[in-house]
């Protein structure tokens, strides 16, 4: 249950914060033209959202990584338009003192953008537990199933509250703090989809044009160019949660401005009644941001403690022993046929490198999932079973078994291999293909 508690939460603060702060902001600045496109955009987000978790769950065409590209293009578009607009807007509106109707749709529809985005990206795989969880446990009464949805809902009531409590702060801050702080998640929001951008063009070997171009217009060898796009790559993935920690510090600017706000503003007042009715607009907000302070600080130790606790380190399984005859390693399907996940190796001769694959066998079929231990984006870190699930060691990706064998994504590396007389046939030839993806690091 708490391990999927913390997936759930952690695919989701992020958006749960945009989401707050956009609909805040657009609710303040657009008016009722705002409220009604925000919760269009909401609905859009989370109906595309639905799509791609079926897709990506009963389909093997979805290719994640070349999704998320899509999708971090088209935030940074919208935020340069949105961040474009809205300076031209205000700036306007500081001008004419009367809104334009054109610059509120501009607005509305850049900002909804970024929105539709932020949701698109989180809730497909939070959406998807629930049918990867059946896949393994393939009975929906089980105890298992029911402690891991109830973790999961106790993540998504957590997103809940995140969002209800910043969109109810946006509500009370003054404008300038608004839009300010609107930007800034933004901002971290279109680095963050900047690097993981080059990060995912990297691995996919699609930055040759543009090296070559750069170096053709500074005069820099093209290899030193590669390199600082691969430092690039490498501090997006090792720096994931710096972004999130810096959205959750944006958001708790909210309570610390509403609490600073309720304790020096004295607004006037002509009778005892509308004495009463600001005493409870300042009982109101400073509940709101107390709202605010506490679920972005359980935010916080939800993705540090909390995680490190249910995440704790899980050895990867030994590798078994296969037999190698005629020039394949052979695995009988009577040592994998258990649903469990298997490792094997092959050992080149004159080397201490270990070429590492796995095996297990996909649920409620006769098939198998197998493929390298390691893939394109992690590299040789492998894969541990918990929970019945196959589980990435570096990212802690969870694999959907069913697409074991097919390419894409966090997914292992595809090999080949035949089936023959009750055995899997794995010919060294393939692995050998594969032996600049292991350092000789045995795990």
């Amino acid at each position: 249950m708490l391990k999927y508690f913390v997936m759930t939460a952690e695919a989701l603060i992020t958006a749960a914060i945009l989401t707050g702060l956009v609909r805040g902001f657009l609710k303040r600045s657009c008016g009722r033209v705002g409220k009604i496109v925000s919760v269009v955009c909401a609905g859009v987000g989370l109906v595309t959202a639905g799509i791609m978790s079926y897709a990506k769950n009963n389909t093997a065409s979805v290719d994640t990584s070349l999704w998320n590209l899509r999708i971090y293009q088209t935030s940074m578009l919208a935020f340069v338009l949105f961040l474009i607009g809205s300076v031209l807007y205000f700036a306007l509106l500081r001008r004419h003192r009367t809104p334009m109707l054109i610059g509120e749709i501009f607005m509305c529809i850049t900002a909804g953008c970024l929105m539709i985005m932020s949701l698109f990206y989180a809730f497909p795989d939070v959406m998807g537990y629930p049918h990867n969880i059946l896949l393994v446990d393939s009975n929906w009464l089980s105890t298992d199933f029911l402690f891991k949805i109830i973790g999961i809902i106790f993540g998504l009531v957590l997103a809940v509250l995140i969002y209800m409590g910043v969109h109810r702060g946006m509500l009370r801050l003054p404008m300038p703090a608004v839009y300010l702080l609107t930007l800034g998640a933004l901002a971290v929001s279109f680095v963050k989809s900047f690097m993981a951008a080059i990060s995912v063009l990297f691995t996919k070997n699609m930055l040759q044009n543009l090296i070559n171009s750069l170096s053709d217009t500074f005069g820099k060898d093209p290899k030193d160019i590669r390199h600082e796009f691969f430092e690039i790559a490498i501090f997006s993935t090792n720096n994931a949660s710096l972004f999130l920690y810096l959205t959750i510090g944006i958001a708790l600017c909210i309570p610390v401005i509403l609490w600073i706000m309720s304790f020096v503003t004295k607004p006037a007042y002509s009778n005892p009644a509308e004495k009463r009715k600001i005493r409870k607009n300042i009982k109101v907000t400073r509940r709101w941001a107390n709202l605010v302070a506490a679920v972005m600080v359980f935010s916080i130790l939800t993705v540090t403690s909390v995680k490190t606790y249910a995440n704790r380190e899980i050895a990867l399984s030994p590798v078994e022993d296969a037999e190698v005859v005629d020039g394949n390693v052979v695995v009988p399907f009577e040592a994998v046929e258990d649903g469990h996940l298997h490792r094997f190796g092959y050992y080149p001769e004159g080397t201490n490198k270990e070429i590492r694959f796995i095996v297990i066998k996909k649920p409620n079929s006769t098939s198998y999932g197998i493929g390298l231990d390691a893939c394109d984006i992690c590299g040789e870190t492998g894969y541990f079973e918990r929970d019945g699930q196959v589980v990435c060691k570096l990212c802690n990706v969870v694999m959907n078994i069913n697409t074991i064998g097919f390419k894409g994504g966090c997914n292992p590396i595809v090999i080949p291999y035949t089936i023959d007389n009750g055995r899997i046939l794995v010919p060294v030839d393939g692995l050998m293909e594969f032996e600049s993806k292991f350092t000789g690091k045995k795990l």
